[in-house]
């Protein structure tokens, strides 16, 4: 019940937070809207009655009364000058009317208290001959309240066509509270109308908003992006969302850092993020082939891209990855492990030939025959361990070798390892990394002799370690060759010679590569061609990478000790 009743609450707040803003934005133009409405309505006023004073006055300036008595009127005395203004003031509706001589003084006027005052400034343009009409205070020229009134000042001509004084004639400008309450009853209606409208709007929008996030509230939603940036940022995989255009949507912190992308690419086009072509189509398009391996940097990757469909469309797609680096490795080690264990098995078989040979012939009773028989099995077995361990004493990298050496030999390719190999005893991490590069290298050149049926299938390795550690490993097989262009993609993931992988195979060249990087060190392929005969061709595998010998580490922990 609780919940539930949050859920209103919440729901509650949101069409309250509408209706709230939808008010406040009426408020704001019903405010402006008065404003202007205001300032027309002033505008209006004064024209409008600028137009009626300056008539007025001009009546009263041109009345042959005024015009006759004004220059002989005397403040105070009777006169048809009084008549005439009254008469002008009930005609015309307007508020005050006055008339001055040609010194200022008023000798006749609606307000009788200002009859006789004198004003230096009060109609000094029009005692010269220039009309005016136009805003005037109305504090010190009549008897009204404090405030403006829109006045018109015209010389009035006697008989001779001299100035004898001026006519003054104003309306009084209405305050803004008036005018305001002029125009109140529209606001309101207004208001009203504004206020039905928004009400109706906001809670329309707001069953909208709630379509459009699918019946959850703000805070609600507000929960579930807290959620899901929790979730993301606690999964050990990466995720990549992207829109049907390509665009970035969404990216979790462990994609950014396996594809080493910066923190603003979210909302960029995945086609501006500098990412290889191969891996833009992972991004972009599902595949049918389930998981896809990718290299990227000294990354081996797996991929799976998934589309989100509403309404039988594709509106996104999610991808999925994490870093299979480390599980290659194990997979190339229990590789080497697995033909260790082939190559014992093979051993086995031959040697249980070889027991019921000397059976054979122990009860035959051929003694010597015996006993020239074991040495020689004894004396091949000691050259090629010792062909091995003279040259290379470390004990993974010569196991190895010499397991690689019988399983060839099984399949008739004849491997063999130089005289001017050399390699010391290495730590436990770069012995392994050195049988993973050894190991890949002379599996591709067998498995390529044995492609291609190459008559008398020979593979030579060399493994030279200079005084710097750096080892360099050179793996050359009398095979076909690569084609020149096929050279650049020889270590692109999941490339074969049988082409393009997509079951998983063909990535033992691009772990090599991976292994010899971030070993400081690179792999190279090139073909040559000895003695100048084209039938004598061979492929040779360079990789380089430093390999930290155990004597060498045992020398620098006792300089410091």
């Amino acid at each position: 019940m609780q919940v539930v009743s949050r859920r209103l609450r919440v729901r509650r707040t949101l069409s309250a937070q509408l209706l709230a803003l939808q008010l406040l934005i009426v408020v704001a133009v019903l405010v402006v809207v008065g404003a202007l409405s205001l300032a027309q309505s002033s505008a209006t006023f004064q024209r409008e009655q600028g137009l009626r004073v300056q008539s007025a006055a001009e009546n009263l300036a041109a009345n042959p009364t005024v015009r006759q008595l004004l220059p002989s009127a005397q403040p105070r005395i009777r006169s048809g000058l009084q008549g005439a203004l009254d008469s002008v003031r009930a005609v015309s509706g307007l508020d005050y009317a006055q008339l001055t001589d040609t010194d200022g003084r008023i000798v006749a006027a609606t307000d009788p208290t200002r009859i006789g005052e004198t004003s230096a400034d009060e109609g000094a343009g029009a005692r010269v001959g220039r009309s005016w009409t136009g805003l005037a205070e109305t504090s010190e020229n009549t008897a009204l309240e404090p405030g403006r009134s829109v006045q018109s000042q015209v010389p009035v001509l006697g008989p001779d066509g001299g100035i004898v004084g001026v006519a003054i004639v104003g309306r009084e400008y209405p305050s803004v509270w008036s005018r305001l309450a002029q125009s109140t009853p529209d606001l309101v209606i207004y208001l009203a109308v504004a206020t039905l409208l928004g009400g109706v709007g906001s809670l329309l929008l707001a069953r909208r908003v709630k379509r459009q996030t699918m019946g959850l509230e703000a805070g609600e939603i507000v929960d579930l992006v807290r959620q899901r940036q929790a979730m993301l940022e606690g999964l050990k995989e990466a995720v990549v969302a992207l829109d049907p255009k390509g665009t970035v949507l969404l990216l979790s912190r462990s994609a950014h850092d396996m594809l080493g992308l910066g923190a603003d690419s979210v909302g960029k086009q995945v086609d501006a993020l500098g990412l290889d072509d191969r891996l833009e189509r992972v991004l972009r398009y599902p595949s049918d082939d389930g998981d896809q391996l990718v290299l990227t940097g000294d990354r081996i990757l797996v991929f799976n891209t998934v589309p989100i469909e509403e309404s039988g469309r594709i509106v996104a797609t999610v991808t999925t990855f994490r870093d299979r680096t480390e599980l290659s490795e194990v997979e190339s080690k229990l590789d080497i492990s697995r033909t260790s264990s082939t190559a014992l098995r093979e051993h086995i078989h031959e040697f249980d030939n070889q027991l019921h040979t000397i059976s054979g012939l122990v009860q035959l009773g051929e003694y010597d025959e015996v006993e020239r028989y074991v040495d020689g099995i004894t004396e091949h077995r000691e050259r090629l361990t010792s062909a091995v361990t003279d040259r290379v004493a470390d004990l993974g990298v010569a196991a190895l070798l010499i397991a690689k050496i019988g399983a060839a030999a099984a399949r008739s390719v004849s491997v063999e390892l130089t005289e001017d190999s050399s390699l010391r005893r290495a730590d436990d991490d770069a012995s392994r990394d050195l049988c993973t590069v050894v190991g890949n290298l002379v599996d591709n050149a067998v498995d390529a002799l044995l492609e291609h049926g190459t008559p008398h299938a020979t593979v030579r390795v060399t493994i030279a370690q200079d005084e710097t550690d750096r080892v360099t490993v050179t793996v050359a097989d009398n095979g076909p060759g690569i084609a020149d262009a096929d050279v650049d993609r020889v270590f692109d993931q999941g490339w074969s010679t049988k082409g393009t992988s997509t079951d998983g195979h063909g990535f033992g060249l691009a772990l090599v590569r991976v292994v010899c990087r971030r070993g400081g060190g690179e792999v190279q392929v090139r073909t040559t061609v000895t003695d100048g005969a084209e039938n004598d061709r061979w492929t040779v595998f360079v990789a380089t990478l430093d390999v930290p010998s155990r004597a060498h580490e045992a020398a620098s922990a006792g300089k410091e000790r």
